[in-house]
């Protein structure tokens, strides 16, 4: 299984259905959460059966696809069954309670309520809130992608925009060449991470090389009047200077970890 992203471009009205869609499962999650509260021994099927409940109690609720209605019913089991495990297991501290949430991000779809189109371009959303076609932009490639092996679309809004991340079905093979290599690394906080053979990998610290800016931002939101637009702004300037740090991070640990295991045949790594 492997995540394919695109950046989906469309009109401002289109993004506010959007909003309202990722709304929308966010209350049907909330729901059979609270479902699961008040009755015992639930199952994911009973969940499933309360997705229907809600369509038919709630109008516009309806208007979500009934598979992302069931997404939404799987987080709410997904977390219920994390809880568990954390009992069983006798995990420290808190074990995880289920809870409500309030700022959900993300919509997903599995394999009805949207189409791709001829040409693998375009997105258009196909449930009853009817957001219409956006464009995908992206560097990854749909075309070697049958449409029957993308199984689930996620929509995700983040500070710079809309997000659709495609789950495709497919084995994905890398040929690697023997180097005979054997190394185990060390995570640390001075270095990114120490290997058997004594080289180190410097940290980056791309947070504290930004702390300064992300603390000037922070400063302009409490300058604005709560509730204002210009506070909203100053919210979403804040969202995309953190994302960028997130993206760096995750960019660097991708590339260090691929050149680790791509010069080494066999890596051992300490237990966290």
């Amino acid at each position: 299984m492997i995540v394919l992203e695109f950046k989906l471009k469309g009109k401002a009205e289109q993004y506010r259905i959007i909003d309202d869609t990722i709304r929308t499962a966010q209350f049907v999650r909330n729901k059979t959460l609270r479902y699961w509260i008040d009755n015992s021994r639930v199952k994911l099927v009973d969940l499933y059966k309360q997705c229907a409940i809600i369509a038919k109690e709630f109008e516009w609720a309806g208007k979500l696809n009934s598979m992302a209605r069931q997404a939404s019913a799987e987080r709410a089991i997904f977390a219920i069954q994390r809880f568990f495990a954390n009992c069983k297991a006798k995990k420290p501290g808190k074990k995880g309670y289920p809870q409500f949430k309030k700022h959900t991000r993300s919509v997903e779809y599995k394999t009805s309520g949207w189409l791709l189109s001829a040409d693998k371009r375009w997105l258009t959303f196909k449930d009853g809130f009817a957001a219409g076609k956006f464009k995908l932009i992206g560097n990854r490639d749909l075309h070697f992608s049958a449409p029957d092996e993308i199984k689930r679309i996620r929509v995700v809004r983040r500070a710079d925009g809309y997000y659709a991340q495609f789950c495709v079905n497919v084995e994905r093979k890398e040929t690697t060449v023997p180097t005979g290599k054997v190394i185990g690394i060390d995570v640390g906080l001075n270095h990114f991470y120490t290997d058997s053979e004594g080289e180190t990998v410097a940290n980056p610290r791309y947070f504290r090389k930004s702390e300064k800016a992300l603390k000037r931002l922070q400063k302009q939101i409490y300058r604005k009047k709560k509730g204002s637009k210009n506070r909203k702004k100053a919210i979403n300037k804040l969202g995309i200077k953190h994302l960028k740090v997130t993206r760096q991070r995750k960019d660097f640990a991708i590339k260090t970890a691929l050149y680790a295991v791509k010069s080494s045949d066999f890596v051992a790594d300490e237990d966290l």
